[in-house]
């Protein structure tokens, strides 16, 4: 077989190194390899091998390499800013409250105080208005604020990827913050679960709860939170309290141009409120026409007609006398319907005409004359012969100061205060007619003298009443007791402490506006004592009845005789007495004037069969006013009032007088001619045995609310 091979007989390898290998290598001989194989021939030493080949493919290669790493090294690092990123936003989503226990905060309730027809007098309450629901709302209202605010707001998942791009890109541009990303969604969460911190943390939350909120809520009922939560300046939070601020009106009847005001002033509520910067608002509001237009939410046309009406807006800027009324409603509402934990609607007595009419009197009649008089204040009540306060003005500027004088403020009444001592004095068996002597009076040191320093002699107590002298009522008030007269003022409701010395004839001790209103009104009424009172009723927003006051008084504090008797005195103060001059035509009206020492307190009272009226003027510091009288400024104040308060009103007799103006009772006589058992004798120091109010009605007196 070996024998067979081409080339002849088979040769061993060798071992040694006779053919001139290394004895340490074991190799084939030349003559021993494959001679099919061509051997390659060896290049010259001076050759240089081809390297185009090569040089491609490892620049091909370098480039590879190249743009390789930076795609290896992208990808890796955006892998890692993923996840960096999803523990951030893991971080920020951890301090969130769970998602199961997450919910809109409930929206602080509002109280809306109505005047007797209905219309509003104030919202009071965190936000200052009610919420409206999203349908009953003009359509172009919640458009105007898509249309500025956030135009992808029907499309986006509650983050606005474009939007943000853009402001990012625009403020790079501008160098400024010129544009915000933030969404409509992304607005309500911050104002709902967040502060107004400007952090990155605040921002991952605000994301998240934007998503969160649009997964849980359609994109209206977003809108609907949005704007009764959103803040438009000066205290308003929500469309319906900034309706209310800026135009007076709901916010379901708010104009094209109107809306389109509101729309543009949450950028920026200080600066663009149109009560303050009218010209700015109005701008910013066909910015928003604009827009609207330019996203079909209006036409052209539309645009053209609207009116922006923020010249009305400034002229609306000073609130009210009515907030004097809202503010006392508040401070008696818990004691009817305890804790208030949503939207509620109380019905008053107010009668928004005769509430009008006051304040067009403080604005004028009283502005006119005060600065040349030294008096900067003011307070007036109004009410029904049964109680129902119709009109009140608690100061001249709620602006400027909000105590509620009609209320709160306790001053000396002066004269104001001498009908409870007649009254007392009629009580212990006195008449009209009884004669007393105007003369010098000194009572343990005290000596009281006339307004004018004159005495009169013998005069009836009529004629003492109607001229307002102070010997008389001194005498009197010694002759019957100082507590019987403090007994007979409390029981026609005056609720203030009452010191009982001689010195209380003349009104030294101080009393409210209205404790004066209420104790005159049981002389408008025939002697039933009243409960000053404002509540007529309370509802829920859905119409729930809440609380209704039932008819309510003091029952009978003084005979209607005996109020007759009075009403007779105190008819003269406004015919011939020192009121004379505010007398009612075609009306019986009755009133007191008050004047303190060194004119520091001017007061007038006075009353027909169907309203009573109280004007104080004076100063909160007790400064000196330039001889101001209540026969002066404040009587002529309530003439005005109450000569239109009446302009339309049927006359009405007062209780006890007849046509003639003559004392009447049931059976036709005069007092001083009824027999003896018709009347009550005079006992000692006890008061006449009539139901007044006892300690707990006085103390609800106080509180000046009742039902």
């Amino acid at each position: 077989m070996a024998r067979g091979r081409t080339g002849g007989s088979r040769r061993e390898p060798r071992f040694d190194d006779d053919g001139g290998y290394a004895s340490s290598e074991l190799r084939l001989a030349p003559e021993d390899r494959d001679r099919r194989t061509s051997r390659r021939p060896e290049p010259p030493a001076d050759h240089e091998p081809p390297r185009r080949g090569r040089d491609r493919h490892r620049r091909g290669k370098g480039r590879r390499g190249f743009f390789g790493t930076i795609f290896y090294w992208s990808l890796t690092l955006a892998l890692w800013g993923a996840i960096a990123l999803a523990g951030i936003i893991g971080y920020f989503a951890m301090k969130l409250p769970p998602i199961d226990q997450l919910a809109v905060p409930k929206r602080p309730p509002n109280v809306a105080i109505l005047a007797a027809d209905g219309t509003l007098i104030a919202n009071r309450g965190e936000t200052g208005g009610a919420n409206v629901p999203f349908g009953e709302l003009p359509r172009y209202l919640p458009m105007a604020f898509v249309s500025i605010e956030d135009r992808r707001f029907y499309s986006h998942f509650g983050i606005d990827p474009v939007g943000l791009a853009r402001a990012v890109v625009r403020n790079a541009s501008s160098g400024r913050a010129a544009e915000g990303g933030s969404t409509l969604t992304q607005q309500l969460a911050k104002n709902l679960f967040l502060t107004q911190e400007r952090t990155l943390s605040r921002k991952i939350q605000e994301a998240l709860l934007s998503i969160w909120l649009e997964r849980n809520y359609s994109k209206d009922q977003i809108l609907e939170l949005y704007m009764n939560r959103v803040y438009f300046g000066s205290g308003a939070y929500g469309v319906e309290a900034a309706s209310q601020r800026y135009f007076g009106k709901s916010a379901r009847a708010l104009t094209l141009g109107e809306a389109a005001v509101l729309a543009g002033l949450v950028q920026s509520p200080s600066r663009l409120a149109p009560n303050r910067n009218p010209e700015g608002a109005a701008e910013r509001a066909a910015l928003v026409l604009a827009k609207m237009v330019e996203q079909g939410h209006a036409t052209p046309e539309m645009v053209k007609l609207a009116r922006t009406n923020t010249t009305e807006a400034r002229k609306r800027a000073r609130p009210g006398a009515g907030n004097y009324v809202a503010d006392w409603v508040m401070d008696v509402l818990d004691d009817h319907i305890g804790t208030i934990d949503r939207d509620i609607v109380v019905k008053t007595t107010i009668d928004p005409r005769l509430q009008g009419l006051a304040e067009k009197v403080v604005a004028t009649e009283f502005e006119q004359k005060r600065l040349k008089l030294n008096v900067d204040q003011i307070a007036m009540v109004a009410m029904s012969p049964d109680g129902a306060v119709r009109a009140l003005v608690g100061g001249r500027d709620y602006a400027q100061s909000q105590f509620n004088r009609a209320v709160m403020a306790r001053r000396q009444p002066g004269s104001s205060f001498k009908p409870f001592v007649y009254l007392a004095a009629l009580e212990k068996g006195l008449t009209p007619d009884t004669i007393r002597e105007d003369g010098p009076v000194n009572i343990k040191g005290w000596k009281p003298e006339n307004y004018t320093r004159e005495y009169f002699g013998n005069v009836t107590l009529q004629q003492a009443l109607a001229m307002s002298l102070n010997t008389i009522p001194a005498k009197l008030i010694m002759e019957i007791g100082p507590r019987t007269v403090v007994r007979t003022a409390q029981r026609l409701g005056i609720s203030s402490g009452l010191r009982a010395d001689a010195s209380l004839a003349l009104g030294t001790s101080e009393v409210t506006p209205i404790e004066m209103t209420t104790a005159y009104a049981a002389f408008a009424n025939g002697g039933t004592g009243v409960i000053p009172h404002a509540i007529i009723e309370v509802k829920g927003t859905d119409g729930t009845l809440i609380y209704r006051r039932q008819p309510q008084n003091l029952g009978q504090v003084a005979e209607p005789a005996t109020i007759g008797a009075l009403n007779r005195m105190m008819r003269e103060t406004l015919v011939s007495g020192t009121a004379r001059k505010s007398d009612l035509p075609g009306w019986q009206a009755a009133g007191k004037t008050g004047t303190t020492q060194e004119h520091k307190d001017a007061w007038f009272l006075g009353y027909t069969a169907h309203l009573v009226a109280g004007f104080w003027v004076g100063n909160d510091e007790g400064d000196l006013m330039k001889k101001v009288t209540g026969s002066g400024l404040p009587a002529e104040l309530w003439a005005s009032f109450m000569r239109e308060a009446h302009g339309k009103v049927p006359p009405q007799l007062l209780p006890g007088l007849n046509e003639g103006g003559w004392p009447g009772v049931g059976n036709g006589m005069p007092v001083a001619q009824q027999p003896a058992g018709t009347r009550h004798a005079p006992g000692g120091d006890s008061p006449m045995r009539l139901e007044g109010p006892s300690a707990q009605d006085r103390s609800l007196l106080s509180r000046l609310f009742g039902g």
